[in-house]
């Protein structure tokens, strides 16, 4: 499939290069970054995770896209569409995501991005795309409000890949329907 690149008025989601994996790697081991997460991953495990995602948009057409800001910054992090991952009583489905570096933050390009996402998600033919995050990640889910999506708390779950009993394993689940 070939794949697609999209752009809002300061952004570019384009496919993954090689020079990407650097800057994410720094993100991926950044506290900050990963708070809401595990934990913070190794240049290896952070290269996979790279991998993967270039891999999901070369083969699907789609994906969690590296986000450029032209003139500005060549990667920021990441946002886009994928398919779940992991089995819950909401799947198969496809959620929405993002990853930015701290610099970057409070300028609304998740937001930006996310929204592009979805246009494309939404054209694309998907009835419906959802977005997760934990408990207290209150600025993802403050995108997700801002997106338009809805919660509604029976939905939300506990993650299937972390333990029973982990800090981080109860998450919030947001919607949205094809308009």
């Amino acid at each position: 499939m070939h794949p697609v690149t999209l752009k809002t008025d300061r952004l570019i989601l384009r496919p993954w290069t090689d020079a990407d994996f650097a800057p994410f790697a720094a993100m991926s081991a950044d506290p900050k970054v990963m708070e809401h997460f595990p934990g913070t991953l190794s240049r290896a495990e952070s290269d996979n995770v790279a991998q993967i995602l270039k891999s999901d948009i070369e083969i699907m057409g789609y994906g969690f896209w590296a986000l450029e800001v032209p003139g500005v910054a060549p990667f920021i992090g990441f946002a886009g569409i994928r398919p779940v991952t992991f089995e819950a009583h909401f799947t198969p489905a496809v959620e929405i995501g993002w990853r930015l570096a701290p610099a970057h933050w409070g300028k609304g390009y998740a937001s930006e991005a996310a929204r592009a996402a979805l246009a494309h998600g939404f054209d694309a033919g998907l009835p419906q795309i959802v977005s997760f995050t934990v408990t207290g990640n209150l600025r993802s889910q403050a995108v997700m409000q801002r997106l338009g999506m809805t919660h509604d708390p029976k939905d939300d779950f506990d993650h299937p890949n972390l333990p029973e009993g982990h800090k981080l394993r109860r998450h919030v689940l947001y919607r949205m329907k094809r308009p």
